[in-house]
């Protein structure tokens, strides 16, 4: 039997969602705690992948298992993990769903705090010593809509196939001090939304001019844009399936 299971985490302590050789992540620590409490070795394939200090608010990864899940694993998978992940839900899907390949969106939300804030410093981009203009940030976005390859966003020397996305929201969003910018799309490449973040920061400090972003990714070369962003401001914060 195949079950989902929505979870969310801080990527606070973790290398990543996906499993390292020799570091700690996301999937070594809900594996473990499924393997112990079902009492056989479970594998999770999650629906993607998330950064080292990146974070998620709903997440998701299916996992196969011939011993039916009591009523009661959200509860005891929730005592046995770090207090930094949390399991919402864990539902029966058809044994060739897959959390992966079945998706059709995700949704990453990224936060710039514009003042210096202790209790926001592990979840968003602290960037109070500038200030960033907003209206040009949006008129950027707009650009997105009109391309398909990503790879001037896109980490070098990964194993996809194509580097083809298509971005179905992009909008930054100004919130009292905070800053927030949401983008939606099918699939996104291996740093390709802190990549994004990071080019939108230099227009939006006007170090480079909207339209300079049609030029950028017509050079399909990730040296063209800007530095990554700091992965503590992302979030991935949905998942689309149709179950």
């Amino acid at each position: 039997m195949r079950y989902f299971i929505e979870f969310s985490y801080c990527g606070k302590n973790y290398f990543g969602y996906q499993i390292q050789p020799r570091e700690i992540s996301v999937q070594q620590e809900l594996e473990k705690a499924l393997s112990t409490l079902l009492r056989q070795e479970i594998k999770t394939t999650g629906a993607g992948r998330t950064d080292t200090g990146v974070h998620a608010t709903k997440m998701f990864a299916h996992f196969d298992t011939d011993i039916k899940p009591d009523q009661n694993l959200v509860y005891k998978l929730n005592s046995f993990l770090p207090d930094d992940i949390a399991v919402k839900k864990i539902f029966e899907v058809k044994d060739d769903f897959h959390a992966r390949f079945n998706a059709t969106y995700r949704t990453y939300e990224y936060y710039i705090s514009s003042e210096k804030n202790p209790f926001t410093q592990d979840s968003s981009w602290q960037m109070w010593r500038r200030k960033l203009d907003i209206d040009q940030m949006n008129e950027a976005c707009k650009i997105l809509f009109e391309y398909e390859d990503f790879t001037s966003f896109a980490k070098l020397q990964t194993d996809s196939k194509t580097n083809n996305c298509k971005i179905y929201k992009a909008i930054w969003e100004q919130k009292g001090t905070e800053m927030k910018f949401t983008i939606s799309a099918d699939r996104f490449l291996r740093n390709m939304v802190r990549a994004i973040v990071g080019t939108m920061v230099e227009i939006g400090n006007g170090k480079i001019k909207p339209e300079d972003l049609r030029k950028i990714i017509e050079k399909k070369d990730r040296n063209s844009a800007g530095t990554s962003a700091p992965p503590q401001g992302l979030f991935l914060v949905d998942v689309g399936y149709n179950f």
